[in-house]
């Protein structure tokens, strides 16, 4: 395919067919014509692409060898780095014609396969929810992200720690971080705990034993639920042998029934008995109430009153919560096992005083996710009120003190410790955990978590945990409350709003 000879403007110019434009279409032999005005110059870019990589990674100019590159470059500085006595190799032969490939264009770029990204894409815990959300079922995921009522403190739970602010401290040697703790006389590798939430099943085919296994590979504790969809032996089958687990109640109205559930939980080596205390009904999820419960909890199935199942899953697994627990029971549960007792969802700072009084090992700061009575405080904000009242009576060091609720950053672990919890419970993060991974999502949480509390802990000066205090917090804003919550960017990308259900028009 021979060129031509031109005499354009007093120079010789050489004159290119389209036909052998196109015999030069790889990175090795790259030319691409470029249309200025009215003509359609011929450019050699074999050496600019080895040359300039990075514009080569913004324009893929590899793409359009061989062919008519003008559209793709249109407004862009190639013609500033181009070099007319090395680069430029002339103009196309108005005579000659387009080949069928170069009328095509370059070939489309091959449709990424469908599914979801790989776990070593995932940077926080909301990028794990989102996931989850392509890969688990309507009513699954319903019953997950439902809260109470208008769902304000289910939303409200996270964003109340954006009305905690930071005072990091300077020039301190942070150049070893020791976030290690101990729990209920249990050593941790990390201040928080896998708390218990319902039917694992429902987000992945081994459900709870997903929970069981992540937690003893990180070294954090499990709290095995009552409305498991595995049964108590099944997480037991998957335990290491020097795995803590807690065990956490909902107290059934026949008592020698619990009573037997407690014994069991004991005798497999639980370590504490968490008693839900904030439910002696479970709140109307109005999400969750929408779909028809399919799939009821083990545990205490031996319960024979017949559930009604058009509620959704809360009711449909729930009816046996006996609603006259009160504190007089604490006496019962002390004589009946030696496990220490923490009450879990205390929202006032006169119950946490009380639970001192009662003789409880614990207590935890929880609105139960939300799920209960709606505008209800925030766990972070009942831990502020909590610790001063305690500490207003000297009683701090009486009892541990859990907080959980809306925590999906280490800065949240951060703020929850320095306002004096022991340890935080995380429920949902490791549900989208498994939802999405299974065993190795849950396990990423907690990577994900300690990445962020090792930065966290380095900018704030405080080298071990007993370094973090008051001193590292503004809390002045935290009890101020908006009607309508403000927007949690990264929460909206898998948070959907209720819809209003629309009522028949009267004729």
């Amino acid at each position: 395919m021979a060129a031509a000879d031109a005499q354009m403007g007093g120079q010789k110019t050489r004159m290119i067919e389209w036909a052998e434009v196109a015999q030069h279409n790889t990175k090795e032999s790259c030319w691409t014509v470029l249309k200025v005005k009215k003509d359609f110059q011929v450019w050699d870019l074999t050496n600019f692409l080895k040359e300039n990589e990075s514009f080569a990674q913004e324009y893929p100019i590899e793409k359009w060898a061989g062919r008519d590159g003008t559209e793709a470059f249109e407004g862009c500085s190639l013609g500033d780095l181009l070099d007319e006595d090395d680069d430029y190799l002339g103009l196309i032969d108005p005579k000659s014609a387009m080949t069928d490939e170069q009328k095509a264009g370059p070939p489309k770029e091959e449709e990424k396969p469908k599914g979801k990204p790989p776990i070593s894409s995932m940077v926080n815990v909301w990028d794990l929810e989102a996931v989850a959300k392509t890969e688990v079922g309507k009513e699954a995921w319903d019953y997950l992200n439902s809260g109470g009522d208008d769902e304000i403190t289910f939303r409200d739970n996270h964003i109340a720690f954006t009305r905690i602010w930071l005072r990091p401290f300077c020039l301190i040697d942070v150049s070893k971080i020791d976030y290690s703790c101990e729990m209920l006389g249990t050593p941790c590798t990390f201040p928080i705990y896998i708390t218990g939430t319902a039917l694992g099943r429902l987000y992945h085919e081994d459900g709870e034993m997903c929970l069981t296994k992540a937690a003893a590979s990180k070294g954090i504790i499990q709290m095995c639920p009552t409305l498991a969809s595995c049964t108590m032996d099944e997480m037991l089958s998957v335990k290491t042998p020097s795995q803590t687990q807690w065990w956490q109640l909902y107290v059934n109205a026949d008592r020698e029934l619990t009573k037997k559930v407690v014994k069991k939980a004991e005798a497999a080596g639980m370590k504490g008995l968490f008693i839900t205390v904030d439910a002696p009904q479970l709140g109307r999820r109005e999400r969750d109430m929408r779909n028809k419960a399919e799939q009821q909890a083990d545990v205490q199935a031996e319960q024979s009153e017949e559930v009604k199942k058009d509620q959704g899953t809360t009711r449909a697994i729930s009816s046996f919560i006996d609603p006259s627990l009160n504190w007089d029971d604490i006496e019962w549960f002390k004589s009946i096992t030696d496990m220490p007792i923490v009450l879990k969802g205390i929202q006032r700072a006169d119950d946490a005083i009380k639970a001192v009084e009662y003789g409880c090992a614990g207590i935890v700061c929880s609105n139960h996710g939300g799920r209960q009575i709606d505008t209800s405080r925030s766990g972070v904000e009942i831990l502020e009120d909590v610790m001063n009242a305690l500490e207003e009576k000297g009683l701090q060091d009486k009892l541990e003190v859990y907080v959980d609720g809306g925590i999906r950053r280490a800065t949240d672990i951060f703020k929850c410790l320095a306002l004096g919890a022991k340890g935080c419970g995380l429920g949902r993060p490791f549900l989208y955990g498994i939802g999405a991974y299974g065993v190795q999502g849950a396990e990423k949480v907690v990577d994900i978590l300690m990445a962020e509390m090792e930065m966290c802990m380095r900018l704030m000066g405080t080298p071990t945990l007993k370094d973090i205090g008051r001193k590292h917090i503004i809390t002045k804003n935290l009890a101020d409350h908006l009607s309508v919550p403000l927007p949690a960017s990264l929460v909206d990308a898998s948070y959907e709003p209720l819809k209003p259900v629309m009522a028949p028009s009267r004729m």
